[in-house]
């Protein structure tokens, strides 16, 4: 299994011995916290969009004789798109403009979001939390235009959102990912104004785990193993497979 160690701890032990033993755990490691309010990514965690935005970014380095590098990936994983442009622009020496760049793979990118794949549990574990009347958001990097694109896939299951944060086209939030700002932002939009420590971010990448961190909230990383390697999965509270794998009541919300 791809999970952290202390991970595999908490649960397997769950499975193995009850909810007894899992309220053990959350009072005896102080790195796993009751919570109240989820924040979630969306982009390769809740939808299959990273291969397209990968591939995008791919075609045009490739139109001008360029290879998209391993360590170009990481960097602009969870970033946002203006964020995403500069960097592979910069460390490539593309000779294009950022918005040249987002223009070409915006008309790639909205071909391909006419129909896509959820991940495996995001269905499940949104309408759970919905129904358990636990407060949750979207907090995305992509602009407004473009996510709504993508949600527009399943715009009932998006619905049940309390909010959404759009960071690329949110005046509030400053600064991208790994920047605090779009979780911060995004927790301060709940009606009752939960203080952050109280707030569990769903994330797929590196850039996004430390974002939720540096905004102290836990974070639940569900990585792309093509992409990410264990190490960069350590900041994490915990590390899974999948969606479908999380059980709330690690931290202290209704179980399935």
């Amino acid at each position: 299994m791809f999970r952290t160690v202390r991970s595999i701890l908490i649960i397997s032990n769950c499975k193995s011995s009850g909810i007894g033993v899992t309220l053990r755990k959350l009072s005896s490691r102080p790195n796993v916290k009751p919570v109240s309010h989820c924040l979630f990514d969306m982009d390769g965690l809740l939808l299959d969009t990273e291969f397209i935005y990968e591939n995008s970014v791919r075609e045009i380095c490739r139109s001008f004789g360029k290879d998209y590098p391993w360590d170009v990936r990481m960097k602009v994983m969870g970033t946002q798109e203006e964020k995403t442009a500069e960097i592979v622009i910069n460390d490539l020496s593309l000779p294009i403009s950022i918005a040249e760049f987002l223009k070409i793979q915006g008309d790639y990118v909205r071909k391909e979001f006419t129909s896509l794949n959820l991940m495996k549990g995001a269905e499940r574990l949104i309408r759970h939390l919905h129904q358990s009347q636990v407060p949750i958001c979207l907090a995305t990097s992509s602009g407004k235009d473009m996510a709504e694109v993508k949600m527009s896939n399943y715009p009932e299951l998006f619905d049940l959102f309390a909010h959404k944060v759009m960071g690329s086209t949110d005046a509030e939030v400053k600064h991208g990912k790994p920047a605090p700002d779009i979780f911060l932002v995004a927790a301060s939009r709940f009606k009752d104004k939960p203080d952050p420590s109280k707030c569990l971010v769903f994330e797929d990448s590196p850039n996004g785990v430390r974002a939720g961190l540096s905004a102290g909230m836990q974070t639940v990383m569900v990585p792309d193993k093509k992409l990410v390697t264990p190490e960069q999965t350590k900041e994490a509270t915990i590390v899974l497979d999948s969606l479908e794998d999380f059980q709330p009541e690690l931290f202290g919300l209704p179980k399935f």
